[in-house]
């Protein structure tokens, strides 16, 4: 019995040497999002900074920080490199106020934390006019645990001296990306990268696309890059214990001493499983030589971003949604473990027709001019963002693509959508309905094997089979939004 069947079965009977259970709270009717919205750029200038702080404790050597990644109580040993919070500040000149994006090398930043950081930035906000922030995780896996899953278990190993850190840096990386903040143009471009990544789970389906923002001071200062691409910070795998940032550090490296550019550098739709490609991964892995294959492929990743040539210019037009809603929680796990505080989140309780616990997260829908772009609070399968389900045939279930949602890009009626995913949030994998298989006695307990002889792991780190038809209705109601004010504008042009 492992340990997380042990935590559950201990909680189940009614044990609480481990701690409280928190109550929970009732489900309210949620706010519908309303579209921040100007029709018109202002010019062809945006206003854009860069700030940067390290996430690192002084007492790394000196005290138990548990690495956030494959199994629980691996405490660090030591430094390779260290995590950051990179910000970008971005204003499109229409007077409203400037958006921030800020990344952190973390595995992940549970709501009530990403709730709590924006709090704490409510002086930046009346400060600068900032009018939106996001928060997003590279899901470092070599980095120190801020969800709580990886600690001595059943206690938590989210650290509370290091999520203050954490917040700290944040704020600091803010504050010097708004006083970064220059005049300058912004281009969008694309490449395609062959050779990179790996889907180790059936159907392989994920975005090979490398996305970057560039922001082209008029200056003639340092350039900002803005990358999206889809691929686990894993490089460094189980046999590690020492901190970095991953591949990310050795990418980030690699542009700024090329280009003198800084870097943000966030995930798309990750789950299921896109991860780097490791060449000679065994023998690497038996001599404990990862580190050179991770930054041989933080490097190339960088390469390749410095290599894309055709770009549009896009003009400074910001306009978003953000949109509240709940997830049903049917994993057991994910319920104990906000029970006895190892996960700092909420739970409401649902009493409708069938009575479940919930859990509030948040997605954003941005347009910057013609980027069209959905930040998700999740791991997200490929296959629900751009198509390529299994057959009935070929699913874990026997049930057809039919049971699944309309994948994202078709409900946004773009192929180019682009996906961020660990955005304000991490509830997990999202999976399609028709290939999300549970073990038959032990349901989300231990994985399981499909008819197919094909691995389901992804499920016992999910809230449910219902998520993924959640996100997309919220998705298809959020652009129904847009789609109002967008109309409605033009009835006052008209009228004008």
């Amino acid at each position: 019995m492992n340990a997380w069947n042990v935590l559950l079965s201990k909680t189940l009977k009614g044990v609480n040497s481990i701690g409280m259970k928190r109550a929970e709270k009732r489900t309210q009717p949620l706010q519908d999002g309303t579209f921040d919205y100007v029709p018109d750029a202002a010019g062809d200038r945006f206003t854009a900074g860069f700030g940067k702080a390290v996430l690192l404790p002084d007492d790394i050597d000196k005290r138990n920080y548990y690495i956030a990644g494959y199994r629980e109580n691996n405490p660090a040993k030591g430094v390779i490199d260290p995590q950051y919070a990179s910000a970008v500040w971005l204003d499109d000149s229409s007077g409203r106020g400037g958006v921030l994006f800020i990344a952190l090398d973390v595995v992940g930043l549970l709501n009530k934390d990403v709730n709590t950081l924006k709090e704490k930035l409510s002086d930046f906000c009346r400060l600068t006019g900032c009018r939106s922030i996001t928060v997003m995780s590279t899901h470092n896996h070599a980095g120190i645990d801020t969800m709580g899953l990886w600690g001595p278990l059943p206690f938590s190993g989210r650290n509370p001296k290091f999520i203050n850190l954490v917040f700290e840096g944040a704020k600091k990386a803010a504050m010097e990306a708004y006083e970064d903040r220059r005049s300058g143009k912004l281009y969008c471009g694309r490449i395609e990268v062959p050779d990179l990544q790996e889907d180790i789970r059936t159907p392989e389906v994920y975005s090979k696309t490398l996305t970057r923002l560039r922001f082209l001071p008029d200056d003639g200062s340092r350039e900002i890059y803005f990358l999206n691409f889809a691929a686990h910070c894993e490089s460094l795998q189980g046999c590690n214990s020492l901190v970095s940032a991953d591949y990310p550090c050795y990418l980030r490296e690699k542009i700024k001493k090329e280009t003198g550019a800084e870097t943000l550098f966030a995930v798309g739709a990750v789950g299921g499983m896109i991860s780097m490609k490791v060449e000679n991964e065994d023998l690497l892995r038996k001599e404990r030589r990862l580190l050179e294959s991770t930054r041989r492929i933080g490097t190339r990743l960088g390469e390749y971003a410095i290599a894309i040539s055709e770009e549009t210019q896009l003009l400074p037009r910001i306009n978003f949604i953000k949109q509240a809603f709940y997830v049903q929680t049917e994993n057991p796990l994910l319920t104990v473990a906000g029970q006895i505080g190892i996960l700092n989140v909420d739970r409401y309780a649902f009493a409708g027709e069938k009575p479940c616990t919930m859990i509030k997260t948040q997605m954003t829908y941005m347009e910057i001019d013609s980027l069209h772009i959905l930040f998700l609070p999740c791991e997200l399968f490929p296959e629900l963002a751009y198509g390529g389900y299994l057959s009935a045939e070929d699913s874990a279930t026997g049930k057809g693509a039919a049971v699944n949602p309309v994948p994202l890009t078709q409900i946004a009626q773009d192929d180019d959508l682009l996906i961020f995913g660990l955005s304000d949030d991490e509830i997990g994998y999202v999976l399609p309905p028709n290939d999300f298989l549970l073990h038959p006695e032990k349901p989300y307990l231990d994985k399981t094997v499909d008819r197919h002889g094909r691995r389901h792991y992804e499920e016992t780190n999910s809230t449910g089979p219902m998520t993924a038809q959640t996100i997309a209705d919220t998705f298809t109601k959020m652009l129904q939004t847009v789609q109002t004010a967008k109309n409605n504008a033009v009835k006052e042009t008209d009228k004008q």
